[in-house]
Parts: C-alpha cells; sequence; structure tokens
C-alpha cells in the first residue's frame, strides 16, 4: 500500500501579533506599511477624540495632531521594529503612508467629538 503523504505548513504569525513584536523581521515591505497605515488610523482617530474633549482648535491642534502622528510611526518603525527607513523609501515616504485618510478620520472624530460635547 501507498503511504500518504502529509504536508505541514508552518503558519506565519499574524500582521498584529508581528506589529507588536520588537524588532520582528519583515521580509514583505508591504506588510509593515499596511501596520503603519492602520496604526495611523487607529491613532488619527484616538487623537481626534482627545482633540475634541479637551477642546482644542484651530490650526495649532492640526499641526500638532500631524507632528504627533508623524513622529510617533517613524520612531515605531526605526526604534521599535529596528527598520531602515531608507528601505521604505525614506521619512517622506512614510509619513505620507495613508496620511490623506487618516487625516479625514482624525477631522471626523475631532469634529463629531467636539460637537457632542460643546455645543450641547
Amino acid at each position: 500500500m501507498g503511504e500518504a503523504k502529509v504536508n505541514y505548513k508552518i503558519k506565519e504569525p499574524s500582521l498584529f501579533s508581528k506589529a507588536l513584536k520588537r524588532g520582528a523581521s519583515w521580509p514583505e515591505r508591504e506588510d509593515l506599511l499596511d501596520v503603519v497605515y492602520w496604526s495611523r488610523q487607529i491613532l488619527s482617530v484616538l487623537i481626534g477624540i482627545l482633540w475634541g474633549t479637551i477642546p482644542l482648535v484651530g490650526i495649532f491642534a492640526i499641526i500638532l495632531y500631524v507632528g504627533i502622528t508623524t513622529v510617533l510611526l517613524s520612531l515605531y518603525v526605526t526604534e521599535y521594529q529596528k527598520q531602515d527607513i531608507e528601505e521604505y523609501g525614506g521619512f517622506t515616504e512614510l509619513a505620507k503612508e495613508g496620511f490623506m485618510s487618516a487625516f479625514a478620520s482624525f477631522l471626523v472624530a475631532w469634529i463629531i467629538t467636539y460637537s457632542a460635547l460643546h455645543f450641547t
């Protein structure tokens, strides 16, 4: 009788678990960029809620948001994940990753929170 072949597939860790692991290996460049994109989205909503609660208004709040998200995500990639930022197109490319959609999420969260707490 013939032997049955068994194929064992090594399960790769999820992007979420890799994102939380310090100095994780990122063989696929796009995987880390996906983590940066979604981290920026989550961070943007949280900052929008915080700005609406405090309340921060005006151009100062927008500049502060841009600075915080850009610096935090850059530090995440270079210091926490120990990746060479030049492999991902440099600081500018990393800063642009998902910026416009995250900025829209920030504005929506900020406006809704501010309006709900300070116009009732």
